[in-house]
């Protein structure tokens, strides 16, 4: 593994194993540099998939990819080809690695402690106010106290500036998520995802929440941006069970 990726802290069974890539360890250049892994993002294919060769050979996992769209579509990683439109997947095969990409949107890690299950789901407004992180864990069938989740770098509170529509689509599904939203002087206002998360996931019982330390945006060395930079590369969350299990 690149020393700069991120491993998760969280009390994951011994037989999950999930990490998180940042900028580093690629090939792509400029805006892209070093380890971008979105095909759409305008980089070099080339360059891409020399990038998605390296994190294979990194974590030694069949890597399952999908084309993810801001929605709530969740598949079993067993039964798709890679590319089908979903934003979360799930399985509970050993060695088959669920990814998450994302530049700003939220990739949520999800696993029963019983180490049974393993899911990942890519979460930016859209598909987090259309409930992803609910259909992910209702795909799992795993009771919420015996879920745990970990939530990956996306845009922080201070750098996510978003329209009234944004915070309407939120407080219709809870009063609560008011509390997500500084307003501005020009009529928008700061987003809270991280928090918004917190509140999605605790009104369906699931309260081990780890991670959301980062933000994409402020942390341009680490990070791919999209709303910094809208030529920007995509990184990746990837969960898997071994098979101690």
């Amino acid at each position: 593994m690149n020393a700069d990726w991120i491993v998760p802290e969280w009390p994951a069974p011994d037989n999950v194993k999930a990490v998180m890539t940042t900028r580093a360890g690629g090939v792509s250049a400029g805006a892209f540099g070093t380890m971008n892994l979105g095909k759409s993002s305008g980089d070099e294919i080339a360059n891409v998939m020399e990038n998605r060769a390296r994190l294979h050979a990194a974590v030694g996992r069949n890597i399952r990819w999908l084309h993810q769209v801001h929605g709530t579509r969740v598949i079993e990683s067993d039964a798709f080809s890679d590319g089908e439109q979903a934003d979360g997947q799930f399985t509970r095969t050993a060695d088959i690695a669920c990814a998450a990409m994302a530049a700003d949107c939220m990739p949520v890690l999800f696993c029963a402690k019983d180490g049974s299950v393993v899911a990942s789901a890519h979460a930016g407004w859209r598909g987090l106010s259309a409930g992803v992180l609910e259909a992910t864990v209702s795909a799992l069938n795993v009771p919420s106290a015996q879920m745990l989740a970990w939530m990956g770098p996306c845009i922080g509170p201070t750098a996510f500036e978003v329209g009234a529509e944004v915070k309407a689509a939120f407080v219709a599904h809870s009063p609560d998520a008011v509390r997500a939203f500084v307003p501005q002087a020009n009529g928008k206002f700061l987003c809270d995802l991280v928090m918004l998360a917190r509140q999605r996931l605790s009104a369906i019982g699931i309260s081990d929440v780890y991670g959301g330390h980062w933000c994409t945006m402020r942390d341009s060395e680490r990070f791919f941006s999209y709303r910094r930079v809208a030529a920007s590369g995509r990184m990746a969350a990837l969960i898997w069970k071994t098979s101690l299990r």
